[in-house]
């Protein structure tokens, strides 16, 4: 289909890759609903996987002229993906725990950080400052040593985290390396793209991070 491989972002006309980019189609019901997985079925649009590209599009009413047909565009629309990213980031974490590839509690994950086993750390909203500081240290400690720079998001509140691991006061976390480790890894980008981060550089973002801890 020509619209799935047409990826140009509707408001600012640049194209690029699946992965910086949302489809939107047309519902039965005339409303415009994202595709994250891209196989909804009929005329699909491209908008810059960025929260303030979406909002844009429905305030200038672009979906309109993007799908060719009289749709109705929510103005909850950005919040509709947000809440999708989230409920996906989310499930990613929770299959990444049952395939063994995270691990939770500040002890472990200090360890897995040390060791090079983490390629991913998650701290709660709900996190102590004192808590992220130490395991900021650890990853700070692994780049200066000439390990990979791990990065770091905080995202989830505890009962967020909580209910996808099945577990009680889930406050860190660290991805390890592995399949499930890894889509969590891009999912967690995702939604820190939109969220409007530079999710797809996060050594440099993370680096600047650790220099703030000198």
């Amino acid at each position: 289909m020509r619209d799935m491989n047409d990826r140009t972002c509707i408001v600012t006309r640049e194209s690029g890759p699946a992965e910086r980019l949302i489809r939107f189609v047309a519902a039965p019901d005339g409303s415009v609903v994202p595709d994250l997985k891209r196989s909804l079925p009929g005329r699909g649009c491209w908008v810059t996987a960025n929260r303030a590209r979406v909002d844009e599009a429905v305030k200038k009413q672009i979906f309109k002229r993007a799908l060719k047909d009289d749709v109705t565009a929510s103005p909850e629309l950005g919040a509709l993906v947000d809440q999708l990213l989230v409920k996906r980031a989310l499930g990613s974490l929770s299959l990444a725990r049952k395939a063994g590839q995270l691990t939770t509690g500040s002890a472990k994950v200090d360890a897995a950080i040390r060791s090079g086993e983490a390629t991913l750390v998650l701290h709660s909203t709900d996190a102590a400052a004192d808590g992220i500081r130490k395991l900021t240290q650890a990853r700070k400690a692994v780049a200066s040593g000439g390990g990979p720079v791990i990065p770091s998001h905080t995202l989830f509140t505890t009962a967020q985290m909580d209910l996808a691991l099945g577990g009680v006061n889930v406050i860190h976390a660290a991805a390890l390396a592995g399949s499930a480790g890894e889509n969590l890894k891009k999912h967690i980008a995702a939604l820190t793209q939109f969220r409007g981060d530079s999710a797809m550089e996060p050594a440099q973002n993370t680096m600047d991070a650790l220099k703030d801890t000198e």
